[in-house]
């Protein structure tokens, strides 16, 4: 936890040592995967990141994002430093900084870094500048050669070689662009592109003649279009695409490759997730208020007050839902519901079996002192 010292500085207190390192300001405290404790800091000033109390020899003015990837070898940020923006990869900055940077980005492995930048200046009222377009994508400080009016959400393929982003061409043109080459056609609208986690190609939803389909490197791939559609998802093997749609106003639900699941839902559907061999799917829907975990187009009998996002067992026979009722939240697996409650819960974790499931949750005492609870408990226990 973060503390303040009786010099009125903050340090760090792990497992009740402090760090011999005092600060001005520390926040954003975090575990890494590797079990590293970072924050941002601020010393003299000026500010750096903190790992398990050893900073960073690099500062900023500011510094925000603190980021890492999968294992934690890698700490990113974003930072300002002299009213330019760049980002820092394991305390190695960019070489080019930038008067604007947004929607930052790594590789899977953290050994790339991307952003949306501003690579032509201009005033604020020098609309003829901007609409010739001011914005590109930089990957680890060069940007793209390509300029666009605006770019968004920039994204690495998986091996990261490649990133593709939304951009939009002129004032009412929108497509994708990958590695800084648009496709040749044109949309009136797009969403977030995502690249096919075997073959490299790129998808993304986009907006034609009135209505929103889905586009494979420029070219539409599905037979029907939709009054909205958006967050499409891979499968693991890269067979199937799913997305969010909505076939008519006001009503919500998945495709796969298309084709739309018959249940629909009046609020939205979120929190799209395939099993492991691909062949199931969940999410989310909300009604009236109220969470529906939907399952291959089955929606449970059970409604929640929150349902968060669903976790397939490893062998895909199970689902299990962190869920919220009456302010106090269990787990739900196939409809069946835990028979015991907590003040707060983390998603389940199933074993590499799929038989048992970790439950990590915090509980209070009648004198309202918290309790970390970790238990594991059999599924069959769950489903009897």
């Amino acid at each position: 936890m973060i503390v303040k010292t009786p010099d009125e500085e903050y340090t760090v207190c792990e497992n009740g040592t402090a760090w011999e390192e005092t600060f001005d300001k520390i926040w954003n405290l975090k575990y890494t995967p590797d079990n590293k404790l970072i924050g941002v800091a601020s010393d003299t000033g000026e500010w750096t990141v903190a790992i398990d109390g050893e900073t960073w020899e690099n500062r900023a003015d500011y510094i925000w994002n603190l980021s890492f990837n999968k294992d934690g070898s890698r700490i990113i940020v974003a930072a300002k430093q002299d009213e330019k923006y760049l980002m820092i990869n394991n305390d190695t900055p960019w070489e080019t900084d930038y008067g604007f940077l947004c929607d930052t980005s790594f590789s899977a492995s953290g050994e790339k870094t991307a952003a949306v930048v501003q690579v032509v200046s201009f005033s604020e009222g020098d609309t003829f500048k901007f609409k010739s377009g001011c914005y590109s994508v930089a990957v680890d400080g060069t940007p793209w050669d390509t300029k666009f009016v605006n770019v968004w959400e920039p994204l690495f393929s998986p091996d990261g070689s490649h990133v593709a982003a939304q951009v939009r061409t002129a004032m009412y043109d929108y497509t994708i662009a990958v590695d800084g080459t648009p496709w040749k056609k044109i949309f009136s609208c797009v969403w977030g592109p995502q690249f096919h986690p075997r073959n490299g190609s790129v998808t993304a939803p986009v907006r034609t003649s009135g209505a929103w389909t889905l586009a494979k490197d420029g070219e539409v791939i599905w037979d029907r279009s939709f009054m909205q559609l958006w967050h499409h998802q891979y499968s693991p093997k890269g067979d199937k695409i799913a997305a969010i749609v909505s076939p008519k106003y006001g009503k919500w639900t998945l495709a796969v490759d298309g084709k739309i699941w018959k249940n629909t839902y009046n609020d939205y559907v979120t929190d799209i997730t395939f099993g492991p061999d691909g062949n199931s799917l969940a999410c989310i829907a909300n009604e009236k208020g109220k969470f529906i975990v939907v399952v291959n187009d089955n929606p449970w009998g059970l409604q929640y007050d929150m349902a968060w996002k669903p976790v397939f067992s490893p062998d895909g026979k199970n689902v299990a839902v962190k869920v919220e009722r009456n302010g106090r939240f269990s787990i739900a697996v196939n409809e069946k519901l835990l028979n015991k409650t907590y003040d707060n819960i983390w998603d389940p974790i199933f074993s590499a079996d799929g038989q048992n499931i970790l439950i990590r949750a915090i509980e209070k005492s009648h004198d309202n002192k918290e309790s970390y609870i970790r238990e594991i408990i059999p599924v069959s226990r769950i489903l009897s």
